[in-house]
């Protein structure tokens, strides 16, 4: 608040900081964001993703938006199919079903029925892939929001680093594994069957299926499974998971670039098993545009994995201690004008209200002091603009970096009581202050 009495844009109080520093923000380790505004989605499986989001932004997925269609809980874990899933489930069916009337022709129209369910057993395929990352994260404590599955694949959305490069490899590698034991175990079953059947060339779909998904996530580059691999290697070498993310969000760069220019060239030369004589300009576009479409998803994966790196080498500056205002106590009857006037005095820019024996019951919305126009303040008690403290309200002014943004998530309000470890009351702390810390911390260059 000002010395007129009316409140400061968030950005002051930003700039304005109580006069205590943060104690530990120093030795705090790099955290993953805790948001869902940037997550990095990796073709062909998706992977494990870190996300990141302001303290205010989109919750978590609750089987009514921000998923797409609910298909169950594994491990407790949400698992959402997205629009998009229908349209490369219909493309797949078609493709395939084009292959099978060259190599089963009797079946007919039926052709594309086998297609659909080759097509619904490959995507139960990227699920267990996606599940693997999924159950290292769950064991390695790492909370994971959801698991879905999309265009190119799916994506596991794992909301916190891994502390060690040990761990980072772990998680990564566990997917194409589980990949690479799936090709072989369709291979298997392709030796029990005949080839020329619809059970074979089921099997045999799933087997290449299963190995092409395996080999382009050990690609090294981010946001792929093998990126991650180079993360931790790196990692590991130098000491520093940023210069990982760096080293491997480069690497994926170029990756993108060569799948840009190399799938078509290989696929003109025949080293992708079609004769060049047999392919149409149909074929040539296709193959472009499916180019351009990996090359695109896999330059913004390597994008977004490093600046979310940045972000998190910043957002332990995001202190609650930093960011609190100072409030001064008033009882649920004091006129708003009154109440102004000590807030100025003592130099606050925010209002607690207390009952009788000093406990805070409440706190002053600023929206609603915006609201009261000068005239009507000393007629307008404070406890008419206060919202109730309810359960998670109150925060530690020890409460910094992904902590803090995921407790402010976790409880959504416009503003929090922050209270010291003793329980004495330290300020207030406005989320729209951390909303413009964490936008600010997003924009700045390093």
């Amino acid at each position: 608040m000002d010395d007129s009495g009316k409140p400061q844009d968030p950005q002051e109080s930003v700039q304005h900081r109580p006069p205590e520093p943060p104690k530990d923000a120093e030795e705090r380790k790099e955290a993953a964001g805790p948001g869902e505004a940037a997550a990095a989605e990796e073709p062909g499986d998706g992977g494990p993703a870190e996300t990141a989001g302001g303290p205010t932004g989109p919750k978590a997925p609750d089987g009514k938006k921000g998923g797409g269609i609910l298909m169950g809980r594994p491990f407790g874990v949400p698992v959402y199919v997205a629009p998009s899933w229908f349209v490369v489930a219909a493309l797949i069916t078609w493709v395939f079903g084009g292959q099978l009337e060259r190599v089963l022709p009797e079946l007919g129209i039926a052709r594309y029925l086998v297609s659909l369910f080759f097509a619904v057993a490959f995507y139960a395929s990227v699920l267990v892939h996606e599940l693997a990352h999924t159950i290292a994260a769950l064991r390695f404590k790492l909370p994971v929001r959801r698991i879905q599955l999309q265009f190119f694949g799916g994506v596991s959305e794992i909301e916190k680093e891994t502390e060690t490069p040990g761990r980072e490899f772990v998680l990564a590698f566990v997917g194409p594994l589980l990949s690479l034991v799936l090709a072989g175990i369709f291979y298997a079953g392709m030796q029990l069957v005949e080839p020329a059947t619809v059970p074979g060339v089921l099997l045999a779909g799933l087997m290449v299926s299963n190995l092409i998904v395996a080999v382009f996530n050990l690609l090294p580059g981010l946001p792929l499974d093998g990126g991650r691999m180079l993360r931790a290697v790196v990692w590991k070498i130098t000491g520093r998971p940023m210069t990982g993310t760096v080293a491997a969000a480069w690497v994926g760069r170029a990756l993108a670039v060569t799948v840009l220019v190399g799938l078509p060239l290989l696929t003109h030369t025949g080293a992708l098993g079609t004769a060049p004589e047999e392919l149409g300009g149909a074929d040539s576009l296709t193959d472009a545009l499916l180019a351009a479409i990996l090359a695109a998803i896999i330059w913004t994966g390597a994008g977004n994995s490093l600046r979310m790196a940045r972000l998190r080498e910043r957002l332990p500056d995001l202190t609650a201690r930093i960011l609190t205002r100072r409030a001064v106590p008033v009882e649920t009857d004091t006129p708003l004008s009154e109440a102004l006037r000590r807030a100025n005095e003592a130099g606050a820019r925010a209002l607690v209200v207390v009952d009788r024996q000093g406990n805070p019951t409440a706190l002053v919305r600023e929206a609603a002091i915006v609201g009261v126009p000068d005239h009507r303040r000393p007629w307008v008690a404070v406890g008419t603009l206060a919202q109730d403290l309810r359960d998670g309200m109150r925060v530690s002014a020890e409460l910094a970096g992904e902590d803090l943004l995921e407790y402010l998530r976790a409880t959504p309000a416009t503003e929090y009581l922050v209270v010291e470890d003793t329980g004495e009351i330290y300020g207030v702390l406005s989320a729209a202050d951390v909303e413009r810390a964490f936008v600010s911390a997003m924009a700045r260059r390093s």
